[in-house]
């Protein structure tokens, strides 16, 4: 895991450290010093810690005009033992949306599993973006972590399975990647889970 970095071609456009909007505002970061871990592995060093034990993210782009962004994460999402939902919604979230974002794409493939607890923060990140006429959506996260998030039925909050699973994002800038899941989901011919 150590060599996975978080995608970086769109550093010339963003950077959330440059970004005084952004939680992650002056921090530093180290090319050669490992000393964030998911259990036992180390994880490169340009993630951004956010307080949980397993999950991390990095912001790889917010426009405030068009009130979206896009985040990737890495680890495992354990809401069950860590809370982790709480760590990203307090931690990243909130400060985005008061900043005035609605639009959340959050990028999961290197999300290893996820283990759910109750919904209260899905719900309440909802219906606050919502009012807005926002949406969250989850790209290209891993079939067997759908599949547990569809058990618990955070569906009825948050937008993920195909075709959202589809998209080569990285061959996107990042307002086509932001109008191509917009497309998606406003759709209406497009399969949406109930609740969305």
């Amino acid at each position: 895991m150590h060599d996975i970095e978080p995608y970086f071609r769109w550093r010339e456009e963003y950077t959330a450290e440059e970004d005084a909007k952004s939680p992650f505002y002056k921090r530093t970061y180290s090319e050669f010093q490992y000393s964030n871990k998911v259990y036992n592995y180390f994880i490169h060093p340009q993630w951004d810690n956010i307080g949980s034990l397993t999950l991390y993210v990095k912001i790889l782009f917010v426009h405030y005009d068009k009130s979206y962004a896009i985040i990737e994460l890495i680890g495992e999402w354990n809401d069950s033992l860590y809370n982790d939902i709480m760590f990203l919604k307090r931690e990243v979230i909130d400060y985005l949306i008061r900043e005035g974002i609605s639009k959340f794409i959050l990028l999961g493939e290197h999300v290893l599993n996820f283990h759910a607890s109750d919904n209260c923060y899905y719900e309440e990140w909802a219906e606050e973006v919502r009012e807005e006429g926002g949406w969250v959506a989850f790209v290209n996260f891993r079939p067997h972590v759908i599949e547990e998030m569809a058990n618990e039925q955070i569906q009825f909050y948050v937008h993920f399975d195909e075709p959202l699973n589809n998209i080569n994002w990285r061959k996107l800038k990042p307002d086509l990647l932001q109008e191509s899941v917009n497309h998606l989901i406003s759709n209406p011919t497009i399969h949406k889970m109930d609740g969305i």
